[in-house]
């Protein structure tokens, strides 16, 4: 009885979180995969419904070979969307690396920080979190504009004679992103971290390798994987970031997060916008999946 309820209970732990994301990511994937392949309308809401369940079996295979592609066959051609995706990624991986080059010091100084007060660390980090996101976007603009506290402190400091533009270009993105998300990025690689013997470390020292050279070749490779989830954290969240590259970088930033916002709100154009949204899904989903499958079959090569 105690083995049937064991394996009852292991059972639906491991169907909880698939039962999440089949409702939480596959439906509503499917319902925006849909809306992409309909035709846009002056209607409410404004596109031609495809695929009608209700309407019985013959109508669903009839519907079917009524899709239209042209949703995805117009981003092809559109230099506008291309140019937004690329833009989304290279502004999402500089500032992933930003944000590591960062974050990488402060986790390692949490790690090798007395056991006392790394809690006090760790609330530091989470603290930003207690303020609204948004609040704390807006107040990146009292900072960085030309008459902000930035440009002031640089002024009365004779560093500067004249206000940096900083606001509004991709400098100010790249500040905001590394900002709001570093703390995602110095959780996991503070936590892999915390967990690592500094023994094998100190045996390296001991048998004449320089703490330099101990640290790449011990520390380093043994907090990569809180490196790579942190970096998965920060790339995959700025990729589509709409609020920070629509209030710190201005109308001339081009970002697909900004290019999906306008399809769906200004010329509520929604099976444009969900065409967006499922390439921009694939061009992050795709690459994850494929890379945890090759982490896998390594780890079962080393075993």
């Amino acid at each position: 009885m105690q083995k049937l309820i064991a394996s009852v209970t292991s059972r639906l732990v491991i169907s909880i979180p698939y039962l999440w994301l089949l409702i939480f990511f596959l439906v509503p994937f499917i319902i925006v995969f849909k809306i992409s392949l309909s035709e846009v309308a002056m209607a409410i809401p404004p596109y031609t419904p495809v695929l009608d369940i209700a309407a019985g079996v013959r109508s669903l295979f009839n519907s079917i070979s009524q899709f239209s592609w042209d949703n995805y066959v117009w981003l092809v051609e559109d230099p506008l969307y291309y140019k937004a995706y690329i833009s989304s990624l290279v502004i999402a991986a500089v500032s992933t690396l930003l944000t590591l080059i960062i974050g990488y010091p402060i986790a390692y100084g949490m790690a090798r920080a007395p056991a006392t007060i790394r809690p006090t660390l760790l609330m530091l980090v989470i603290l930003p979190f207690w303020t609204s996101f948004l609040i704390r976007v807006y107040a990146w603009i009292g900072i960085l504009k030309p008459e902000g506290l930035l440009n002031q402190f640089l002024m009365w400091a004779n560093i500067i004679d004249t206000p940096l533009n900083i606001l509004n270009t991709n400098t100010a993105i790249f500040i905001g992103i590394v900002y709001s998300y570093l703390p995602f990025l110095v959780l996991p690689i503070y936590s892999a971290l915390e967990k690592m013997d500094y023994s094998l470390v100190e045996a390296a020292e001991d048998l004449g390798c320089p703490p330099l050279m101990a640290f790449w070749k011990i520390t380093f490779p043994l907090s990569l994987p809180g490196v790579i989830a942190g970096c998965f954290l920060v790339f995959i969240p700025a990729t589509g970031e709409f609020v920070i590259p629509d209030l710190l970088g201005g109308s001339s930033t081009l970002m697909i997060g900004k290019t999906l916002w306008s399809e769906f709100f200004s010329n509520r154009d929604w099976p444009v916008s969900s065409a967006v949204a499922v390439i921009l899904l694939l061009l992050l989903v795709v690459p994850i999946v494929l890379f945890q499958r090759s982490e896998a079959k390594t780890q079962e090569s080393e075993k």
